[in-house]
């Protein structure tokens, strides 16, 4: 058996077995490895070389965390929650307020990318206080879970501005034209345009149909105030250097083209603001770290999974196995290129890092078949992007667990992978297979 298709077997298989996840990463990454004819010694080698690829990856998921939990210092994250809370206590109309809510957490989740470019970091912030909101209204957490995840891959999928500006224009723009094919930048978002079209439909498929019905959860006495309590007021010092620090964050990031800068930066402009003291900065500092270790470590694990693979060799036995299989069929091609693209993506938990893997095979496949540019660019640029919802590895599943089972009522992979993975990748597939028909 192909190497690739056990290790990511191993790993899904275990994850639903509720296995730790790190644990599965690291097992399927040994299967892969024993698989692909490496040996015991050389897997092991080739796992402990791949986790210095995802250090920096988890250094930058530090520095977010640090700076978010500064942006929580401020009060603005708590005063926003406290509105949604006042706002349950005074309506009946739970329905619309449903709505309501996950459509502000969906813009959040869009603003995380670029605006406030923080990524996965507000979610652990801005979600548990809301926990009691959600139980009382019986929300269920998969459908805000399905929220979170599209918004964060969408974002970067359609929208060239922070993540999206890494994803459409450096990476996938850039592996395209570094494998033959002379397209314009700015032609990604249209190439990405029904794929992201196709996660939308799911998303509303999961919103209001698969998870509309009420959910019950346990509600602790103290997780949901009454509009009678005392609410904090903003002042508009913390706002607007908090404001400021977002700003300059954002920029030294475009500069620098590093998010670790960019949000040591802003976390920087908070204690000279006075938002943070310096004397707690250390403290605010490490309880920034500490929150998002877990999702670090699981992306170092996953970095250590994927140089296993590649150490293999078998992703292009994989992608030769496809053209075997495809007989000059375009329609047959593209389904298999997109599902092959998956189960990479799936392993590795990284689109960005699935791009330069598939691009120096897909891009002549495509081109020998008579495939357009922007369809070619539909096919590479969805075959990277799908997996990620899905992945128990990648970071817009992890960072909704994170939120979501902070009093430990969520699965990560029940709750999560499941519900994600079945609702975007399915008709990812389907409107990216269209997109290469048609383009």
């Amino acid at each position: 058996m192909n190497a690739v298709i056990l290790a990511v077997a191993i790993m899904l298989t275990l994850s639903v077995l509720r296995v730790n996840v790190v644990l599965a990463l690291f097992l399927g990454a040994i299967g892969g490895g024993l698989a692909g004819g490496l040996g015991f010694d050389a897997t092991l080698s080739a796992f402990a070389e791949g986790l210095g690829g995802g250090a920096s990856i988890a250094i930058s998921y530090g520095m977010l965390g640090a700076f978010a939990m500064a942006i929580s210092a401020s009060g603005i994250p708590q005063w926003l929650a406290d509105r949604i809370i006042q706002r349950v206590a005074r309506t009946h109309k739970t329905a619309g307020l449903r709505i309501s809510i996950l459509g502000s957490i969906l813009l959040m989740a869009f603003a995380s990318q670029n605006v406030v470019p923080v990524h996965i970091a507000f979610i652990p912030i801005l979600i548990p206080p809301l926990l009691g909101v959600f139980s009382s209204l019986q929300l269920d957490r998969r459908a805000v879970a399905s929220t979170l995840s599209f918004g964060l891959i969408a974002t970067y999928m359609l929208v060239p501005i922070g993540f999206g500006n890494i994803y459409l224009t450096q990476i996938l723009a850039g592996n395209l034209n570094d494998n033959g094919l002379n397209i314009d930048p700015d032609l990604m978002p249209s190439a990405m345009a029904l794929p992201v079209l196709g996660m939308f439909i799911g998303l509303l498929v999961a919103v209001f149909w698969t998870y509309r019905k009420p959910r019950h959860y346990h509600i602790a006495e103290s997780a949901l105030k009454t509009a009678k309590e005392e609410q904090p007021s903003m002042e508009p010092k913390a706002v607007l250097i908090t404001l400021v620090s977002i700003a300059a964050a954002l920029g030294v990031q475009l500069f620098t083209d590093s998010m670790a800068m960019g949000a040591a930066t802003g976390f920087m402009m908070m204690i000279l603001g006075g938002i943070v003291h310096w004397r707690e900065a250390d403290d605010v500092f490490a309880r920034g770290v500490r929150m998002m270790a877990l999702c670090g470590f699981i992306m170092i694990s996953a970095s250590g999974f994927a140089e296993v693979l590649r150490t293999t060799g078998d992703i292009p036995a994989l992608v030769a196995m496809v053209e075997e299989l495809v007989y000059g069929s375009k329609a047959l091609a593209a389904l298999l290129m997109l599902v092959v693209g998956l189960m990479i993506t799936m392993g590795i938990g990284s689109s960005f890092s699935t791009i330069p893997i598939i691009a120096t095979l897909y891009v002549p496949l495509a081109l020998a078949l008579g495939f357009s540019p922007l369809a070619t660019a539909a096919l590479v640029g969805a075959s990277g992007a799908l997996g990620d919802a899905g992945s128990p590895a990648s970071d817009s599943t992890i960072g909704p667990t994170a939120g979501l089972d902070v009093d430990g009522q969520h699965d990560h992979i029940r709750d999560t992978v499941i519900p994600t993975f079945m609702h975007y990748n399915i008709p990812m597939i389907l409107f990216a297979w269209i997109a290469a028909m048609i383009l």
